[in-house]
């Protein structure tokens, strides 16, 4: 409890930060629709949200060596507090997309310090407390924040106001805790190669979970505005993703330990590819189908991220972690800054399928890769845990290292 309470203040800011950036997402895109934005406009802003958490992972750790964790975190909810007030003051879908960019840097550069303090704080007895409160209180905050939607008026400044004061809220709990700040870690070096020479099929893996996340999350609620969604429902069906992404990291973590990882990412591409398929065919059977495919949707796509981040380190060495981690989180980016605009538009083309058909395309490539990689070289007999790997910051892997290094 005492190591709870130490820590109440980090994960306040967790809870405050993913409320806020967790809700700009669908608001943007349901209030882009209303303004008359075109499908494609609305895909944009994903990318560009990705985009500018690229950049903040990249740049954070860099910013914090040279002002530190308080100023660092300061700087980036100051950032991301201007690009959702802004929101209301300039109406275009360019202008938006650079207001997006900003938020993008602003949930990569907060994570990036509240998770350099959480490895400066946490010790080998307590990591594994920590690191599931934290967990607990990132998604359960991501799920609150998708509902949000159902009461936040689109193209409103009052909505765009709440979340700004949401982020704003978030700079409290870390800047007025008693806590001394931790020295600065050095930033890890990105080389994205590593990820590739360590095991191609695990950075493809992150690519395809970049592509399934960003598209659903950031697109999705085009989709349901097409097959006849109010916007709380839409807030739902968002929701019932990240419910079933959640309740997928258990069964996955079993399988992933006890089984060949490569036949475990293998076979949850096929459900995802099945639950694709599935939620084009129930599009039209009611609202209630519509939810449940979303959650099994989110279910099978949602732990490929930690499937092939698993069995890319079972390839590393401890040294090596860290980067690896990094380069990963690289692959995703990649992903997610590319398949929000790719799927938008195909809706404007070809109607609202179009953004599963986008996804079960690329977990095809990912099944055929992978049973291409299995003649490649035979299984490593030596794994790592499974771990849930939040896709947060590059600096996330200091955190999981010494789990993935236990034996």
């Amino acid at each position: 409890m005492r190591l709870l309470i130490s820590f109440a203040a980090l994960f306040l800011s967790v809870a405050l930060l993913q409320l806020s950036s967790g809700g700009v997402g669908p608001l943007d895109v349901l209030s882009g629709l209303s303004l008359g934005f075109t499908n494609a406009q609305v895909g944009i802003l994903g990318s560009a949200h990705f985009l500018g958490f690229f950049i903040g992972c990249w740049w954070a750790p860099r910013l914090m060596g040279s002002v530190g964790h308080s100023r660092a975190f300061a700087a980036f909810t100051a950032t991301g507090a201007i690009g959702l007030l802004a929101h209301m003051l300039v109406v275009d879908p360019t202008a938006w997309a650079v207001m997006r960019v900003a938020s993008g840097l602003c949930v990569a550069g907060c994570y990036t310090v509240i998770e350099a303090w959480l490895q400066a704080k946490v010790t080998n007895e307590t990591r594994g407390r920590a690191m599931g409160t934290y967990r607990g209180v990132d998604m359960g905050a991501s799920l609150i924040a998708q509902l949000m939607i159902g009461v936040l008026e689109p193209a409103s400044y009052v909505s765009y106001n709440l979340l700004a004061i949401l982020c704003c809220a978030s700079i409290l709990p870390l800047t007025l805790t008693k806590s001394s700040q931790p020295e600065t870690p050095d930033a890890p070096r990105l080389r994205p190669m590593l990820a590739v020479a360590r095991s191609p099929l695990a950075a493809a893996g992150v690519v395809v979970a970049g592509l399934s996340s960003a598209a659903f999350r950031m697109v999705g609620p085009i989709y349901g505005q097409e097959v006849g969604l109010r916007a709380d429902q839409i807030g739902l069906f968002l929701a019932a993703f990240v419910a079933g992404g959640a309740l997928g990291q258990y069964p996955a973590g079993w399988i992933a330990d006890k089984y060949d990882r490569r036949w475990v990412l293998i076979w949850f591409s096929v459900a995802a590819i099945l639950s694709c398929a599935a939620t084009i065919l129930l599009s039209t059977t009611g609202t209630t189908t519509i939810m449940l495919s979303a959650a099994i949707f989110g279910l099978t796509t949602f732990p490929i991220y930690s499937i092939a981040t698993a069995h890319a380190h079972d390839f590393a060495n401890s040294h090596e972690r860290v980067e690896l981690s990094a380069a990963l989180m690289f692959f995703y980016a990649l992903g997610a800054i590319a398949s929000p605009l790719i799927a938008s538009s195909l809706i404007d083309a070809y109607g609202p399928a179009s953004l599963f058909i986008l996804i079960m395309a690329g977990h095809v490539v990912l099944v055929v890769f992978g049973l291409a990689r299995m003649r490649a070289r035979p299984t490593n007999e030596r794994k790592t845990p499974y771990i849930y790997a939040p896709r947060t910051s590059f600096t996330i892997g200091r955190l999981l290292k010494r789990h993935r290094d236990r034996k």
